[in-house]
């Protein structure tokens, strides 16, 4: 299996990149192909012991920025680490592409270059969500501000057959996002997307509130790219500021001090349950190729468990299941 890494994307490029390049081919029966600043990654390179012959690199002259216009610099930017990378998705040269750089060029970039699996409207991202049942899938997590109520259904089929395959979740059950679990509740958009969704090829299990999905009550949550977003985020800063209040209470005395050192083995499990370095990043569903999206500020680990979760995805040929679940909704099918 082949694998792009689009080196020059993300806060921390390439150093991060390379560095999970690294651990991805001491780890796993994969093959790398890194895009970008040759010079620049044959250097970082030089600090580690891998397989040479599993790390090839595709030199570009250009790089898409976080300042660059999405779909602008995929047009004009061809030579750049991103393009390039998704071209080798779209001409079968790689598997799969991973970039931590710029959200909305990569995703412009997914539907210009890799085009939809054909019956998708929307492509979605699709992040994974703590919980403490273990993991639930947040479809959509912020590529689609506004959606129709056909959306919702594609992106219970896309987040139901990723769940299953992926993270190996057998039956998931999928609910939409509202502000009651009752039917009539919600705006126009999510009443008739929970009508379409009850006749949907999954296991359909109402709503659920808010306050429910940390609890694991949906393995995969539906909502518009709006409603997804405010949740991840919310959740991400509500985390980090009950982590920064223990810390705070552990160290005002000694006796608390000790209690820490007792608790910090399971403290540490505690915070990697929400450490998105675990999950290496958000795929972005219904395109028409394997594209993950890393976090911005990826490190290394990161970078690895992206590659890790690319080889999942193809190997249980995640893209082929959802074209053929899709096929089941009818004749209202976008082409």
């Amino acid at each position: 299996m082949k694998i792009v890494i689009d080196a020059m994307g993300g806060d921390n490029a390439p150093f991060v990149t390379v560095e999970g390049a690294v651990e991805a081919v001491n780890s796993y029966d994969v093959n790398i192909i890194l895009t970008g600043n040759q010079p620049l990654i044959e250097g970082e390179l030089t600090k580690y012991e891998y397989p040479k012959e599993k790390i090839e690199i595709i030199h570009c002259s250009e790089q898409i920025t976080n300042e660059d216009k999405p779909v602008i610099s995929i047009r004009r930017k061809k030579d750049s680490s991103m393009v390039v990378g998704l071209k080798l998705v779209k001409e079968k040269k790689a598997d799969a592409i991973i970039s931590a750089g710029n959200t909305g060029a990569l995703l412009a970039g997914g539907l210009l270059i890799l085009g939809r699996i054909k019956g998708i409207d929307r492509p979605a991202l699709a992040p994974v969500y703590p919980t403490t049942k273990g993991m639930s899938v947040l479809v959509d997590g912020g590529a689609n501000a506004d959606c129709k109520p056909r959306n919702f259904l594609e992106f219970g089929v896309m987040g139901s057959v990723y769940s299953e395959k992926v993270l190996s979740i057998k039956q998931p059950k999928v609910c939409t996002a509202n502000i009651g679990i009752e039917e009539e509740k919600g705006n126009d958009v999510v009443k008739e997307a929970h009508k379409l969704c009850k006749e949907g090829p999954f296991n359909f299990q109402g709503n659920v509130e808010a306050r429910d999905i940390p609890s694991g009550y949906a393995d995969v949550i539906v909502c518009d790219g709006f409603t997804g977003n405010i949740i991840l985020k919310l959740t991400e800063g509500l985390a980090t500021s009950i982590f920064s209040l223990l810390k705070q209470e552990f160290v005002k005395n000694t006796f608390r001090k000790i209690g820490a050192l007792l608790l910090k083995s399971g403290l540490k499990d505690f915070k990697e349950r929400f450490d998105y370095t675990e999950y290496g990043g958000a795929p972005f569903l219904g395109v028409n190729g394997v594209l993950i999206k890393a976090h911005g500020s990826s490190d290394g680990k990161a970078i690895k468990n992206a590659v890790r979760q690319a080889t999942k995805f193809v190997e249980n040929k995640v893209i082929e299941n959802i074209a053929e679940e899709i096929t089941t909704l009818g004749a209202d099918t976008i082409e």
